[in-house]
């Protein structure tokens, strides 16, 4: 935000000089980036005027002027395209020094003498560019120093706003700011109201009132479109770095730097019917004010007709119903867009203005009928014309909740307590209305504050205008107790941990993904779309934190990393019923060699069970019982793809890429991954001690033939319910199809510990436990001893 020193000293005028004033506004949170003077530095050029002008007698592109500074006439050679006699205009005199250190002296030009230089904006550094001679206002006074005259004597302040302070992107908000910063009354500039003079009224209806909650508009007949914006205007426009195009326009950017509230005004001829503002149909086209022709998508917000798109609401005019030449009659319109339902609309079409700027973050919602009146009356005063009534159409406005302000919070969150008069005056100061109650004050924030919500929002206030450099340094002092830390428990730091030991490094990723590589990994997942995304490929809530593992390894592997072991803990975001559940998780992915390049590696790659057992050891001390099932999903390798139980409930999956997306993303060597809800890993059971058993053990191996599509976890299983008490370990120690077995056939091998705690088993126990065991399996499985 741009704004002139002299302009905010009309609204509030602190007894400091423009240093002191930008070091207030900086430590008061509103930083300030730049502060320019408005003009270059130049002497000697005053107000002057063309008397008569003639060609050159020896130059086709230069004329000859005689001009009047009020006491003398003097000869100037100008070769300006809009030199002409009558206007006026600065010269340079001769002894002049213009910016850049250049200085006039007598000339001779073609052989014709000239004593001095008539001046155009951009030679007193007034503008970048310009095509001619600066033209000045008939009442110019002649022979008077420009620099008094245009009031030059000016700097332009910059602020670099932060996003919730849209307030200030006004002269209205900035001089509220540096009053009760000066601890000074601000006095709201008075704007009457226009009394209608016409009885047109032109019909309006909001068909999206939840995007437009207030929509103002008035008709004014018979303007003078071509008469010339006044030189006050201009130059305040200027020095905020605006151009000025014709009168209509330059005040409805007034207003805009002047108050805070984009407005814009139609050519009320071309409007057919009456306004509606209404969602776009897809594939609508309006045609803008900067020459775009523009299809919108469904649910676009336009200002209409009853025929066409006439504006793009709350970003930019249109080119059917602009302001022209030959306009006569205007409808002047200033509206409240709700931010959160017009925020990053502009930027989604790759469009940025002043007003989607503001209209985004929050325009004052009781400003549209003010800032119509005080329209209304400059274009009046410098286009004539005749007004007719405000029309308004108001819907649910943005209710503003009383805030309780505890005077003991004060003191515990800034480290001092503050004086009654103190918190109400700047409180007060700020526009917020407050009541003092019992232990503190009830705060109710004006409706140009969408930031102050919570009391800690109204701590920050007091803050930052008391004086972030006037709080003391105050240690913080609270009496800590050291909570029990339960053995049943394990913090997220040692999941980290375990992780690390087992060679993986840990990523952090944006909670946004690409919608692409959410299409392809969600398995169906409905995503929460952002309404403001960062950029398109980061514009989806993640439901798995699968792709930000993916990308961050694609990032690696086209950077020569081929051995990549990653992990990341964080949220999940799943569209629900009742809103969006966040879920803690955890994800690792592996890919590459099994062990790192050396002389004793032979370069083996990691398979599905290297991932399986970092998986296992996470869940080792679970209290729960773990298994994992065969499961099929259309992102991961069929055939190497299983889910995660805790207690027969899914917690979770693992698997390798299917190869369709390892190679549409470039991996060279098979990706596994894995992704599971962190709460059933922060479980764990507590350790009991077993006595160690004195006596031998005793193992039994047995070769299962069993159909080729069971599960081993089905006969271990089995094995474990009908073994008995004695069997303390269980291993499947061979998986074997080929020849000599049927082809829809395999063998399992399996090996069988029993031992008993207080005594020696003797052959008949153990082989009473393995006939057990067979006939479970040939029963339940259809299984056979292999010979």
């Amino acid at each position: 935000m741009k704004f002139s020193e002299q302009w905010l000293r009309e609204w509030v005028n602190p007894a400091v000089d423009t240093e002191q004033l930008a070091a207030r506004l900086t430590m008061a949170g509103l930083e300030v980036d730049a502060m320019d003077p408005v003009a270059g530095k130049f002497s000697g050029v005053v107000v002057a005027q063309i008397i008569a002008v003639h060609p050159h007698p020896d130059a086709e592109k230069l004329q000859v002027c005689q001009v009047s500074d009020g006491k003398s006439e003097v000869q100037i050679v100008c070769g300006a395209a809009n030199a002409r006699a009558g206007i006026k205009i600065p010269l340079a005199t001769l002894g002049a020094v213009l910016p850049g250190d250049f200085k006039i002296k007598k000339a001779k030009l073609r052989g014709v003498e000239s004593f001095g230089m008539l001046c155009a904006e951009q030679e007193l550094g007034l503008a970048e560019s310009s095509d001619g001679l600066m033209e000045l206002p008939a009442d110019a006074p002649l022979g008077q120093d420009i620099r008094a005259y245009l009031n030059l004597d000016d700097t332009v302040i910059e602020l670099g706003l932060t996003p919730n302070r849209a307030d200030c992107l006004s002269l209205r908000g900035i001089a509220r700011e540096a009053a009760v910063l000066s601890e000074l009354a601000f006095e709201d500039k008075a704007i009457s109201a226009v009394a209608a003079t016409i009885d047109d009224v032109l019909p309006v209806v909001v068909s999206a009132a939840e995007d437009c909650p207030r929509y103002v508009g008035r008709v004014i007949r018979n303007v003078d479109v071509s008469a010339a914006s006044p030189l006050w205007l201009q130059e305040k426009l200027r020095r905020c770095g605006l151009r000025s195009i014709d009168a209509v326009v330059d005040v409805t950017n007034f207003i805009l730097l002047e108050l805070g509230q984009p407005m814009h005004a139609f050519d009320l001829d071309k409007i057919n019917g009456g306004i509606n503002v209404r969602h776009a149909a897809a594939g609508e086209v309006v045609a803008l004010l900067d020459g775009q022709n523009l299809e919108l998508r469904e649910g676009a917000l336009l200002i209409a007709d009853e025929k066409q798109p006439l504006a793009l609401a709350g970003i930019m005019g249109g080119e059917l119903s602009s302001v022209t030449d030959v306009t006569q009659h205007l409808f002047l319109e200033a509206a409240f867009f709700a931010p959160d339902k017009v925020a990053g609309r502009a930027r989604s079409y790759g469009l940025h203005t002043d007003s989607s700027h503001r209209f985004e973050r929050g325009v004052d919602f009781e400003l549209p009928a003010r800032a119509i009146e005080r329209a209304t009356a400059l274009i009046i005063e410098i286009c004539g014309g005749e007004a007719g009534a405000i029309s308004f159409v108001d819907s649910e406005l943005p209710a503003r909740e009383p805030i309780l302000l505890r005077e003991k919070r004060i003191e515990k969150l800034l480290g001092m307590a503050l004086s009654t008069s103190d918190v109400e005056s700047i409180l007060t100061g700020l526009g917020m209305s407050v009541s003092p109650t019992e232990g503190g004050w009830t705060v109710i924030a004006p409706s140009w504050r969408f930031d102050i919500s919570i009391e800690v929002d109204l701590l920050e206030e007091l803050a930052r205008v008391y004086g972030y450099n006037r709080l003391p340094i105050t240690p913080i002092r609270d009496t800590l107790t050291i909570r029990t830390a339960p053995e049943s428990k394990r913090g997220l730091p040692l999941v980290r941990q375990q992780l690390v030991a087992r060679g993986y490094q840990e990523a952090i990723t944006y909670s946004f993904i690409d919608p692409d590589m959410h299409a392809a990994l969600s398995e169906g997942e409905v995503g929460v779309e952002l309404l403001n995304p960062i950029s398109a490929d980061m514009s989806i809530m993640r439901t798995s934190l699968l792709p930000g593992l993916l990308k961050t390894a694609m990032h690696n592997a086209k950077r020569q990393q081929s051995r990549i072991r990653l992990f990341e803990s964080g949220l999940r975001f799943i569209k629900c019923a009742d809103g969006m559940k966040q879920i803690p998780t955890v994800a690792a992915l592996l890919t590459g060699r099994r062990e790192p390049e050396s002389w004793s590696e032979n370069g083996e790659l990691v398979d599905f069970f290297d991932l399986k057992a970092d998986l296992e050891s996470l869940l080792s001390v679970s209290p729960g019982a773990i298994s994992f099932s065969a499961a099929k999903y259309t992102s991961l390798h069929p055939g190497q793809t299983a889910d995660v139980y805790c207690n027969d409930k899914r917690i979770g999956r693992i698997g390798a890429l299917h190869p369709s997306l390892q190679a549409r993303w470039d991996f060279v060597n098979p990706v596994y991954l894995f992704e599971i809800d962190l709460q059933p890993i922060l479980e764990r059971s507590v350790p009991v001690f077993s006595e160690l058993s004195r006596y031998p053990e005793v193992r039994r191996d047995l070769a299962l033939i069993v159909d080729r599509q069971l599960a081993a976890s089905e006969v271990l299983s089995a094995v474990r319910k009908s073994a008995g008490e004695n069997l303390s370990d269980l291993k499947l120690f061979d998986i074997y199809q080929g020849k000599g077995i049927d082809p829809e056939r395999k063998s399992l091998a399996l090996g069988l510990t029993f031992r008993h705690s207080s005594r020696t088993l003797n052959e008949e126990e153990v082989g009473q436990s393995v006939d057990a065991v067979v006939q479970t399996l040939k029963e339940a499985f259809g299984a056979s001893l292999r010979n």
